[in-house]
């Protein structure tokens, strides 16, 4: 899986740096051509000449020694890279990434690529959970950096926890794992050609007279990261958005709704000619029974709204299923699987991502998500804290074999 594809190895300065030496060396063993980039400080925890000897390549420190007069050495590495591989990653490091600075070689190439970042970070384990190191790793991953979490143990300071540079081995399966899935991408590209998709995205607004309405904080992220997805494993989609907070992706044809009744209507309109339906908008389950032609005067008593049920959108679809691939989404904050399988065979979906929103990063409005996919079997996969990129890929793959009658795995 690693034969011939290139990856930039960032050698960061912390003690662990010692263990470097392995992972380039398993790396090359497993038919990875790596090129090392050493932080001044690293070199002083392990030698150029050791990285040189086990990569086969030149090792780069100092952003001006420029060796090859025909490329800028960063930019060159940084167009090369298949993956951009800094283990370790210490907490300076990490801080630099977040701020976008560039002060040195590794810095001012990761600024440039454009190839995919993990990173493996190693400090000791007050820095590591210092509120600092945690929300900017926060960040990273919401930009789509990947992060290999360190291990617990004894750490080289003598303290004893989670700091701890993950062993080579660890790492180089990660890396392997990750070739993998990225191979697995591009093969279920044609899975989704020729498939009309159809997503839903945001929250839908239920007025109460002309100045003030019923909404819910979904930002509608996640239904524009599907259809994002689905747009690029070839499917013709198209996205219904309801109140969304990010703007609308550039060539998906997209329709502007507006209420629950307007998010049914527009979704019964597609429904006879989608193969795969995914339901993440987050629809009012109720809405003003009453709604003012002009706007309503306060006055010294209590207000008291009564509201009426909308159509269950999603439970509609289910039951006029034929062929179609339903997928619902359930945002829960507590007993995620006992509502998530009561919701798959009360709704007829074939599946559904049900998220915990109390999570930190697996809320409304953030650029990351934790989810579980059930069927009406039960978990079909539990996926740790991703992109919403990712999470629509994963998805969509799932679905998409299902359909095809091969496997996601």
């Amino acid at each position: 899986m690693l034969r011939g594809k290139k990856i930039v190895l960032g050698i960061t300065g912390g003690i662990a740096a010692y263990k470097a030496a392995a992972l380039c060396s398993g790396l090359v063993k497993q038919g990875a051509d790596v090129h090392v980039i050493m932080t001044d400080s690293a070199s002083k925890f392990i030698t150029e000449l050791t990285l040189q000897t086990l990569s086969r390549n030149p090792v780069h420190i100092d952003t001006f020694d420029e060796r090859n007069p025909e490329v800028v050495t960063h930019i060159h590495l940084a167009d090369l890279a298949d993956l951009v591989l800094i283990a370790p990653a210490t907490a300076n490091t990490i801080s630099k990434m977040t701020l976008g600075l560039a002060d040195d070689m590794l810095s001012s190439m990761l600024l440039a690529t454009t190839a995919p970042i993990m990173i493996a970070p190693a400090m000791n384990v007050h820095m590591y959970q210092h509120p600092a190191i945690m929300q900017n790793m926060n960040t990273l991953v919401s930009r789509g950096v990947l992060m290999i979490e360190p291990g617990e143990g004894m750490l080289a300071c003598g303290y004893v926890g989670k700091g701890r540079l993950e062993e080579p081995e660890t790492i180089i399966r990660v890396v392997h794992d990750f070739f993998a899935a990225q191979q697995q991408r591009e093969e279920m590209r044609h899975l989704m050609a020729g498939r009309k998709v159809t997503v839903t995205a945001g929250g839908t607004i239920e007025r109460i007279d002309p100045v003030r309405y019923i909404t819910n904080d979904s930002s509608g992220k996640m239904g524009i990261a599907v259809a994002r997805a689905a747009y690029a494993m070839g499917a013709d989609v198209r996205l219904i958005a309801g109140s969304v907070q990010v703007p609308l992706p550039e060539g998906i044809d997209t329709v502007r709704v507006q209420s629950a009744q307007d998010m049914y209507e527009a979704v019964i309109g597609e429904w006879s000619h989608t193969d795969i339906m995914v339901q993440t908008a987050a629809v009012a389950d109720y809405r003003p029974k009453t709604v003012h032609a002009t706007k309503m005067k306060k006055n010294d008593e209590n207000l008291v709204l009564e509201l009426e049920k909308t159509t269950d959108i999603l439970e509609s679809l289910g039951q006029r299923k034929n062929n179609q691939f339903l997928i619902g989404f359930a945002a829960e904050t507590n007993n995620v699987a006992e509502y998530a399988m009561g919701k798959v065979i009360r709704k007829n979906c074939d599946l559904l991502v049900a998220n915990d929103v109390t999570i930190a990063g697996a809320g409304f409005g953030t650029d990351t998500n934790k989810v579980q996919i059930y069927d009406a079997q039960g978990l079909v996969e539990d996926l740790p804290l991703m992109s919403k990129d990712d999470v629509a890929f994963r998805l969509l793959s799932i679905a998409a074999s299902r359909l095809n009658g091969v496997s996601a795995s």
